[in-house]
């Protein structure tokens, strides 16, 4: 048995003897996203559980907000096990608070709950598959123009009641500025009015790798159709429980819930 420690941002670790490796790249920190790669014929596991891998040998996991505990690697190949650890760095996220909201902003009326659990049956759903597509290999780009009006991890305050953290990241423009889509995939929802997030579409990227597209005026694509990286799926705008014109972009893997500025590797424009 072999065992390796990991606390870098980019690691790469090779045992020539036996022709092993294990590339891993991202940030091991909470909201981060980890793309590695190992042998195509090595069986992993990630906390003890067999990981997705494509057949080139990559496979992901990630870390979420409240992640503290490290992640174990095993990976077994030509009848040797190595064992790999991944600690997780904490962040000091902000707090957001914003006063003045409509009460109907803050706490949604009884009436709208069973739409409220229809709208989650939905998005559960859309982030259910399990496609062995190798679209999330893409470098991710910026789905829309705009500034950076809500981060990752943010708590948040609103008419002075403590909310949940904020999942996703937030770019605030123009009604009706283009929305494209970071990397190519296969729409998985494509809905109008749906009570917290209005115009919402999730895609796809493969191997549970999902991005999701909130509050926008203007949906372009439709369930099932397959999108490339680039093009365009909808416009921003401000529907469902939105303060001003904006979009919330969200990043899964699974059902663990990713910070989107990590996975990007260019700088805003």
């Amino acid at each position: 048995m072999k065992i390796l420690l990991v606390t870098f941002f980019f690691l790469s670790f090779s045992s020539n003897a036996e022709d092993y490796f294990l590339n891993l790249k991202g940030k091991p920190t909470q909201g981060g996203l980890i793309i590695a790669q190992t042998n195509n014929s090595a069986v992993v596991k990630i906390n003890g559980k067999k990981a997705h891998k494509t057949d080139d040998g990559f496979f992901m996991f990630g870390f979420g907000r409240f992640d503290e505990k490290p992640v174990h690697l095993s990976i077994n190949f030509n009848g040797i096990a190595y064992k790999a650890t991944i600690p997780v760095t904490t962040r000091e996220f902000p707090t957001e608070v914003i006063d003045g909201l409509p009460a109907n902003k803050v706490t949604p009326p009884a009436g709208v709950y069973t739409q409220i659990k229809a709208d989650n049956v939905k998005v559960a759903k859309a982030r259910s598959f399990m496609d062995y597509r190798k679209d999330f290999l893409q470098s991710f780009i910026w789905p829309a123009d705009g500034r950076v009006s809500g981060v990752y991890g943010s708590r948040r305050i609103l008419n002075g009641k403590p909310k949940r953290p904020h999942y996703g990241m937030d770019i605030a423009n123009k009604i009706g500025t283009a929305v494209v889509s970071p990397a190519s995939g296969i729409v998985r929802m494509a809905e109008t009015d749906m009570y917290y997030t209005g115009g919402t579409i999730i895609i796809d990227h493969g191997y549970g790798l999902t991005t999701t597209f909130m509050h926008l005026s203007q949906v372009n694509v439709e369930t099932d159709s397959y999108v490339k990286q680039g093009e365009k799926i909808g416009e921003i705008g401000m529907t469902g429980r939105a303060t001003g014109p904006h979009l919330d972009w969200r990043v899964n893997l699974g059902k663990t819930r990713l910070d989107p500025q990590l996975i990007i590797e260019e700088k805003h424009k």
